[in-house]
């Protein structure tokens, strides 16, 4: 029951679904999308930090009637800067120089790296509940975030999760773009994500989607040698592998990642 997203644009669905999406806009992450009233929210920003990688900028969350703001190392509730670990009707923040964690009662757990990736883990009583770049959460892959009423590609899907602000002046990415096709990068990606340190996550994953994510994040580096294009996708692989149980043995070494 995890939504998460990192790296070179990658979200996975809690369906299971992994696509890519560029927008530097503020974005619907994953809401309570009953009509009447809603529990929560979470908004996404992100922007190009100084190497032109994306990294996400803040991160907005309504819990009941509590506002959340985080930036790295900021924590703002209902407009105050608060110090963590931090408590109130519910919701606990905690947060250290690497990760900050929310928890909220309702059934809700949120883990950012304060760079790029985020996970965002929901009680299954928000079965079929949810709207937003995390998809609607009702176990079925694909169908209702891309299909519905025509097939959409995911930047199509990601430009209708758009927060519309008055006065904010930013760009959709371009619906028309196609993804390149990677294969060049398969055996190299293949043999990152199968070596002996994840020997313990191969069944816990689908190992295929990690694959793909890791050639598009090579093709979109171009041959440069830069550890964000290889790093964040293995990185990822390792988080989630730990979260379903799994123990991804030592697989940063000094010279890599």
């Amino acid at each position: 029951y995890v939504c998460s997203t990192w790296g070179n644009n990658h979200f996975k669905t809690f369906d299971g679904d992994i696509y890519q999406f560029p927008g530097l806009c503020e974005y619907n992450f994953v809401s309570d999308c009953r009509e009447a009233y809603k529990e929560f929210s979470v908004h996404i920003q992100r922007a190009l930090n100084s190497n032109s990688h994306p990294e996400i900028q803040y991160i907005l969350m309504k819990i009941k009637d509590i506002m959340v703001y985080l930036k790295p190392n900021l924590v703002v509730v209902d407009g105050r800067i608060v110090k963590t670990p931090y408590y109130s009707s519910g919701v606990l923040i905690e947060s250290n120089d690497i990760y900050t964690k929310v928890y909220a009662k309702l059934g809700m757990v949120l883990m950012w790296n304060q760079q790029d990736a985020l996970m965002v883990e929901l009680d299954n009583k928000f079965n079929n509940h949810t709207c937003g770049l995390c998809g609607d959460y009702n176990g079925i892959q694909i169908y209702n975030e891309f299909i519905k009423g025509g097939a959409y590609n995911s930047i199509t899907y990601g430009n209708m999760q758009k927060i519309s602000k008055p006065n904010s002046k930013c760009e959709d990415p371009d619906e028309t773009q196609a993804l390149p096709s990677c294969n060049e990068h398969r055996d190299e990606c293949q043999r990152l994500l199968t070596s002996p340190a994840f020997a313990d996550c191969r069944l816990r994953l689908n190992l295929e989607m990690y694959i793909q994510a890791c050639m598009q994040d090579k093709c979109a580096c171009n041959g440069k040698d830069d550890s964000f294009c290889l790093c964040s996708t293995i990185s990822e692989y390792s988080r989630q592998c730990s979260h379903a149980g799994g123990r991804p043995g030592e697989w940063r070494t000094q010279s890599f990642c």
